[in-house]
């Protein structure tokens, strides 16, 4: 997992030749203005934006998830989000099947530790980070790029 502003996201587009693309896709909208939807930038690479109500500790930790063919990129774009994380070698209560058409599996778990993203600061999210998104008591403006491996 990695925690940043975008300021300083130049730094990450070497980790995979897709990342590069996801920040310029920032860097070249104004993302504010984003509608709600889903937009394919590239093969291998989409942006999902909403603009939502942040849900309760516990309607998050019931979608307590992680990927296993996609890199997440979240970025908050406008609100205070809390976000809860733990290493997927720790989680050992797997609630329900894989889902491959969605890459998606969930875990019945308690994350070792949770953080705040606010405007302009992101997280990258590998298949080894399972995640806990969208806490929060307020609306949250946020762009999620899935990234393909």
């Amino acid at each position: 997992m990695i925690i940043d502003t975008l300021k300083n996201s130049s730094k990450y587009a070497v980790l995979h030749p897709l990342f590069g693309k996801a920040f310029d896709f920032l860097n070249q909208n104004n993302w504010a203005e984003l509608p709600d939807g889903t937009i394919e930038i590239t093969e291998g690479l989409k942006a999902i934006i909403s603009n939502k109500p942040g849900k309760s500790k516990e309607m998050s930790l019931s979608k307590f998830e992680c990927h296993d063919h996609t890199i997440d990129i979240q970025v908050c774009v406008k609100g205070l989000e809390s976000i809860g994380w733990k290493p997927r070698e720790k989680c050992t209560k797997q609630n329900g099947e894989y889902n491959a058409e969605k890459d998606v599996r969930f875990f019945s778990e308690i994350p070792d530790t949770f953080f705040q993203l606010q405007d302009h600061q992101f997280v990258i999210f590998f298949p080894e980070d399972v995640h806990a998104p969208m806490i929060g008591v307020d609306d949250i403006k946020k762009i999620v790029f899935k990234v393909k491996i």
